[in-house]
């Protein structure tokens, strides 16, 4: 059975004394039982002293985004190496705000995935359709294109050590949720052009969900049979709200 990701992406919120207390906060809290694993992705600066912070502890560790170069003159860039030597474990690879606000390609998030890869980090894949291209009809082939250029660049096999969200780019920071229907047909969607492949791979990797998942709703949502956690903004910053969600996974193992 593939276990619960919660993860959580503070975007560019934080200081280093508010994150002491965040952090103190969810590894205190963190629900006992197996089955699920959390993950706090805080912005470049904060990343060794959380990783400091979560020693011991189960809490993992990632980066919201790397480059896909690995030195060089690449001022304001952060190479998949330094991730790695200052301890994460996961990087965020083509979140859509990434590929909205800073015009990363399908192709180049391709190669920042396999950046990550070399590097031994999980990348974590976001996927995922606006609302115009939902109301178009057009969320699975944004999907399959967005997919693909991974696919085709690094082939199927990579994703036996990744990570796949899915975010409806309309549900984040609107207040709109997809359902648990319709989220659930987008990953049974992604997992079946997975399973085209490779059914072993397609069968075992996991894809969360990345749309204002929150308590209230994160247990209707991690019961869909091809749900595997969360991809977590806003109530990733407050640690009771956070380890609400973690408390929705642990329950449904």
């Amino acid at each position: 059975m593939r276990e619960f990701l919660i993860a959580g992406n503070w975007k560019m919120n934080g200081s280093s004394a508010a994150n002491v207390e965040l952090v103190a906060g969810i590894v205190a809290g963190v629900p006992t039982g197996s089955g699920f694993s959390l993950l706090v992705c805080p912005p470049f600066p904060y990343l060794a002293s959380v990783v400091e912070q979560t020693k011991g502890s189960p809490v993992k560790v990632g980066a919201q985004t790397v480059s896909e170069h690995d030195k060089g003159a690449f001022t304001g860039e952060v190479a998949p190496g330094m991730l790695s030597d200052v301890g994460c474990d996961y990087v965020i690879v083509g979140h859509s705000e990434r590929r909205a606000l800073y015009g990363e390609t399908s192709e180049q998030v391709a190669a920042k995935f396999q950046a990550a890869q070399v590097a031994g980090i999980t990348p974590i894949l976001c996927v995922g359709e606006t609302l115009e291209e939902r109301e178009a009809g057009t969320t699975e082939s944004v999907i399959d294109e967005q997919l693909g250029a991974v696919m085709d660049a690094a082939g199927v096999g990579a994703f036996a050590a990744a990570v796949i969200a899915y975010e409806p780019v309309w549900a984040i920071g609107t207040g709109m949720t997809a359902t648990p229907e319709q989220a659930q047909d987008v990953h049974r969607h992604i997992r079946a052009q997975l399973a085209a492949q490779d059914g072993s791979i397609a069968a075992n990797v996991q894809i969360l969900y990345g749309g204002s998942m929150k308590g209230e709703n994160a247990a209707g949502l991690l019961a869909q049979p091809d749900i595997d956690g969360g991809l977590i903004g806003g109530a990733s910053l407050k640690a009771d709200d956070f380890l609400a969600i973690a408390q929705a996974a642990a329950g449904i193992q």
